[in-house]
């Protein structure tokens, strides 16, 4: 009789703690849900500018609607983030939505793990914003600033891009104080093997232990998402160094304490390790990078040093670098048997013109590229005295082949894959990057398949400059454009996806009897496969619109689902977990207490009467 009371009072117990938890969660989901939107004075914001300071608890789940009935756009930074860092981004997050709800577009999400400042802007003017936390017993705190702007106005001097080997830059209005709700974005881009060293004469933001308010950002790489170096304010001279040829610099600021901002300059260091010379080509540009070590040896430096056009001057780092377009500086084009090559030459001019006699090495650098057989071929010797040394390397041509809407060729479509009705017309174009206005791009062969290899099976649009397909027209030659359009078909027994394939001829205009002045020849004049200077581009998948629906049903939830997901609250999974084991407990209780009162029946005790 005593274990059985003894089994029955633990479920009792087991059963009232089960109880107690599940109220307790209630309870505190209750006061987080409340708090996070009566901290706000609501879940729908309207004014012109706020910040939100939150303090978010376990087991969240908060939304707010920014909205004004102006023509205006919403701006929304997420400057300090601090939430459970052992929490992952699909359980713990910050979403936001592009419009008055959570079934919007997703702008984005932001959490623990983000290595950037999270900016988002919406289309128009309203945005929904949404904070889920996880169920972990820690506090939270985020700091958000919101404003609304009109997208047809500008800051003068905020943002821009910078493309020179060096330079500098300022904030706004520098410097007298930076304008109030500015969000300044700076590029800066320069030549590949090249990195980016970024020095801040001055700088005068408000002071905050976490430069929630006005603030810089230094990103390295192209983008506000590259990868955050540093996020600072207050006063200081702080220098930072990239890792690649792109550098991005942020400056944002809210509606108060306005100080002078800030002033930079940025240099570029060559990151390629170079004992003498090296020389590069590219469709458009031959660069030679000398080294300043090399110079010195020789008595040297970088002012004795001129093209064949002295008027163009070197990039000046820790290297010495010449850019040289392949039309301009003195660059000369020679043409001799299906080849093409281009030449300048770097004469080193310490000593006057008028002098009769020198004790110093006379030297040049003869820099040559040949265009051969789907890529450049690079030739560097210096002459010293009668010293002839000797360097080549190899380089590819710069193409591309990509739809369009029309046939003006102005609006590039952008969308991967492309979704078309079937016949429908599709136009081509397929572009040589360079800078010599001589060169033309002629089709030779186009080629579709259902797969992006090219094999079997494959259709011809275009075969010896010659259209193969009835709906296929090729345009006339037209520079560094080759272009041609056919209308939209399938492979039968086959996904409905076409890849297109073009082998592109490139001539020079002054050669009359070239390849590409033939046109289409049923029978070709000229070996082809032997032709010097080809290259292949691709472009794809194609598919069919009916074939998008289906294409939709596999993979991710959709957005909305997704959102709907992320609202359950996780409570209400505990709470399930304590009732189900709670009743576990009573049932195991009860079958115990009916086994000993069966033996006790069985052992003639005296029954007990229940009431």
């Amino acid at each position: 009789m005593a274990v059985t009371g003894r089994l029955v009072i633990w479920a009792v117990l087991w059963a009232v703690l089960a109880v107690s938890c599940g109220a307790q969660l209630n309870s505190t989901e209750a006061e987080g849900r409340s708090r996070c939107t009566a901290s706000l004075g609501g879940s729908n914001l309207g004014e012109n500018h706020k910040a939100l300071i939150l303090q978010l608890n376990a087991d969240e789940n908060c939304t707010w609607t920014i909205a004004r009935p102006e023509n205006t756009s919403v701006r929304i930074i997420i400057s300090y983030i601090q939430l459970d860092p052992d929490s992952r981004c699909e359980n713990e997050s910050i979403k936001v939505f592009n419009g008055s709800s959570t079934s919007g577009p997703l702008l984005g999400k932001a959490c623990s793990r983000n290595d950037f400042v999270p900016v988002f802007e919406s289309s128009s003017n309203l945005l929904t914003l949404q904070i889920v936390t996880d169920w972990t017993r820690l506090q939270r705190s985020i700091y958000i600033f919101y404003y609304f702007f009109s997208s047809g106005t500008t800051i003068p001097n905020c943002g821009g891009y910078l493309r020179t080997l060096e330079g500098s830059f300022n904030s706004p209005n520098y410097p007298k104080p930076h304008p109030e709700l500015a969000y300044c974005v700076w590029h800066i881009q320069v030549e590949k093997g090249y990195k980016i060293k970024l020095k801040f004469a001055e700088l005068f933001l408000e002071l905050d232990e976490h430069c929630r308010f006005d603030f810089m950002a230094v990103y390295d790489g192209p983008s506000t998402t590259s990868g955050l170096l540093k996020q600072f304010c207050g006063r200081g001279k702080p220098t930072f160094e990239s890792s690649s040829d792109t550098m991005t610099v942020v400056l944002s600021t809210d509606y108060a304490n306005s100080y002078r901002g800030f002033s930079a300059s940025y240099t570029s260091i060559y990151i390629e390790d170079v004992n003498t010379t090296s020389l590069s080509c590219a469709s458009d540009k031959m660069r030679v990078i000398i080294s300043k070590s090399y110079l010195q040896s020789l008595n040297y430096n970088e002012s004795h040093l001129q093209l064949n056009d002295p008027t163009c001057r070197p990039n000046v780092s820790n290297v010495i670098e010449f850019s040289i377009p392949l039309h301009e500086c003195g660059t000369t084009k020679k043409i001799e048997d299906d080849t093409i090559s281009y030449a300048n030459v770097i004469t080193f001019t310490k000593f006057p013109i008028s002098a009769v006699i020198t004790r110093q090495k006379h030297l040049q650098i003869v820099v040559t590229c040949e265009m051969e057989y789907n890529s450049t071929v690079e030739i560097l010797y210096i002459t010293e005295d009668d010293i002839i040394q000797n360097q080549s390397v190899l380089g590819k041509y710069n193409t591309s082949m990509a739809l369009y809407e029309s046939g003006s060729f102005e609006n590039l479509i952008q969308e991967s894959p492309y979704y078309v009705d079937l016949n429908q017309t599709l136009f081509v174009q397929v572009t040589l990057h360079t800078s010599d206005p001589s060169l033309v791009v002629f089709l030779d062969t186009c080629r579709a398949s259902p797969t992006s290899d090219f094999v079997s099976p494959t259709y011809d649009l275009i075969n010896s400059g010659c259209s193969r397909d009835e709906t296929c027209k090729v345009y006339p030659l037209f520079g560094h454009y080759g272009r041609f359009q056919f209308n939209a078909f399938k492979f039968l027994k086959h996904l409905s996806s076409v890849y297109i394939k073009c082998k592109i001829l490139i001539c020079d205009t002054n050669d009359h009897t070239s390849r590409c002045n033939q046109g289409c020849v049923s029978r070709r004049k000229r070996d082809i496969p032997s032709y010097k200077w080809k290259t292949d581009s691709v472009i794809g998948p194609i598919r069919l619109k009916r074939d998008r629906s289906a294409s939709g049903d596999s993979g991710l939830l959709p957005q909305t689902h997704e959102a709907e997901i992320s609202k359950q609250p996780l409570s209400r999974l505990y709470l399930f977990s304590f009732m189900v084991l709670a009743l576990n407990v009573v049932i195991v209780a009860a079958a115990t207490v009916k086994h000993f009162l069966n033996r006790w029946m069985d052992h003639r005790y005296q029954k007990l009467q229940v009431y």
